[in-house]
């Protein structure tokens, strides 16, 4: 499956800019980006490329029990990271990596849960709202209704006050669409007007079945049915992918009820660590996406611009470093107490909780001066 006559785009796979009239509404959103605002666009997809590349690498070499790639996907991230303002909820899946970092969350926090070394992830309040991921198919996009339908009730929608309205960011990818809680987030999305965007990473393989299996007609057709309003994008154009994300965001906070955007892109590398996608994927197809890479693809832009070619080998460097960083820390990490588990169990003291800690404490201690 690639492009639609209904798939939106602003930069072809060549770099240069798409006019059409399907897209003029989206027009004044990317003719206010200012240059630096371009620039961060292509520093934060390849810096995150080259760190996930290196967590793959950490994951080989032993250091992770297991990593999940986003390479292809930067475009769909970076675009619809950058659209959502501050006070905006996301909820992730477990591959937006750019998001993330766009957020605020330190990108070794995906490591150490991949590691094993934490107890679910991080706190969002410490991480611009930027929720923690979620390994169950779908189940993010029914935690995301949920906190959306609570915006609502606390009424920080509509108000036409841009520093209170709120809205809700939910990722997730096309094996996704056929998990029961997706399409239960529908019906509550549209029932109670929440304000959210529901963003489809269509990376055209849930693990090794096709999308054209999943579904017979393009998925974003599908929230149609619920009464959501829907578009298709070219999720590796990073230019239409924040447009129509922010103009879907403003629309979520002023009121109109939930929006949904499909964001076809390509899952280049494998679903997991634990993947081989050479057993079930074809050179044919890797290569038709290998030839729209959002990265290449955002750096012809660019450089069609006049950027100059000092800031690409100032963004090549920063990548390089953020990634040996990254490796050193990782590899620098260390278990935590063994009690923190009993930590975050109830948001107050608890007598049980109290109980167990002191029994482990006990048990460690019986082992202590040589004991067996």
């Amino acid at each position: 499956m690639s492009y639609t006559p209904e798939t939106l785009q602003l930069l072809a796979p060549d770099g240069t800019r798409v006019v059409s009239d399907a897209t003029e509404a989206y027009l004044p959103y990317v003719d206010a980006l200012t240059e630096q605002q371009l620039r961060e666009f292509y520093r934060t997809m390849r810096v995150i490329r080259r760190f996930d590349i290196e967590a793959g690498n950490l994951q080989r070499q032993g250091q992770l029990a297991l990593w999940i790639p986003s390479i292809g996907q930067e475009a769909a991230q970076v675009g619809s990271g950058f659209a959502a303002k501050a006070q905006d909820h996301i909820f992730p899946a477990y591959r937006e990596h750019a998001v993330g970092h766009i957020r605020g969350l330190d990108v070794v926090q995906i490591i150490k849960m991949l590691r094993g070394l934490t107890h679910g992830g991080w706190n969002p309040a410490e991480t611009g709202n930027f929720h923690i991921y979620t390994l169950v198919i779908g189940s993010q996009a029914l935690h995301a209704t949920g906190y959306a339908m609570g915006v609502r009730f606390d009424g920080l929608v509509g108000t036409g006050d841009p520093q209170k309205d709120t809205a809700v960011l939910v990722y997730f990818g096309d094996g996704a669409t056929s998990q029961g809680d997706v399409n239960e987030a529908f019906v509550f999305a549209q029932s109670y007007q929440t304000p959210q965007v529901f963003f489809l990473q269509n990376n055209h393989w849930a693990i090794s079945v096709p999308v054209r299996v999943q579904s017979r007609t393009p998925l974003f057709h599908r929230p149609r049915g619920f009464g959501i309003p829907s578009q298709q994008i070219d999720g590796n154009d990073v230019l239409i992918s924040y447009a129509v994300t922010a103009a879907s965001l403003d629309a979520a906070r002023a009121g109109e009820g939930p929006q949904f955007i499909e964001a076809l892109t390509y899952r280049m590398g494998a679903h997991t660590t634990s993947d081989d996608p050479t057993k079930y994927r074809d050179d044919d197809e890797l290569h038709y996406w290998q030839e729209r890479d959002p990265i290449a693809r955002f750096e012809t832009y660019l450089r069609g611009l006049g950027e100059s070619e000092a800031f690409f080998t100032e963004v090549h460097e920063e990548a390089e470093q953020f990634a040996a960083e990254a490796r050193a820390r990782t590899l620098a990490l260390e278990p935590p107490p063994a009690d923190s588990m009993f930590a975050h169990v109830y948001s107050e003291p608890h007598p049980m909780m109290d109980a167990q800690r002191q029994a482990l404490a006990d048990f460690e201690a019986s082992f202590e001066g040589g004991a067996q």
